[in-house]
């Protein structure tokens, strides 16, 4: 388990951090941002959210690799890429649920 308790005794943080930071940006690399989602949600919700999905995937397989190559960060990494993702899973999905049920217009024109 990460040695949360005893701040500068380890880099469990710096792992934490890292690990959190990347699937932020294999997500956001992978597609629109949550503030698109919920706009253009009535056009576009199946597409932006198989981005999403396909973003979840491609961290996931990064964080696995970072897991298993540092061993003794493990832990610490594989919780900073799961509390990441399931913050970006919940954003989308609340971009998605508010986008379908508002009635504004979306900023794309077919």
């Amino acid at each position: 388990m990460a040695d949360f308790a005893s701040p500068g005794s380890n880099s469990d943080g710096i792992a934490f951090l890292v690990s959190a930071g990347i699937v932020y940006e294999i997500i956001a690399a992978a597609c629109s941002s949550p503030q698109t989602t919920e706009i253009n949600a009535s056009a576009r919700a199946e597409t932006l959210m198989k981005w999403v999905k396909a973003g979840l995937v491609q961290a996931a397989a990064f964080v696995a690799i970072a897991a298993w190559i540092d061993r003794a960060h493990r832990k610490a990494i594989i919780a900073g890429g799961a509390v990441a993702a399931g913050i970006m899973w919940a954003s989308y999905q609340h971009a998605l649920q508010a986008g379908l049920a508002s009635g504004a217009p979306g900023t794309e024109q077919y």
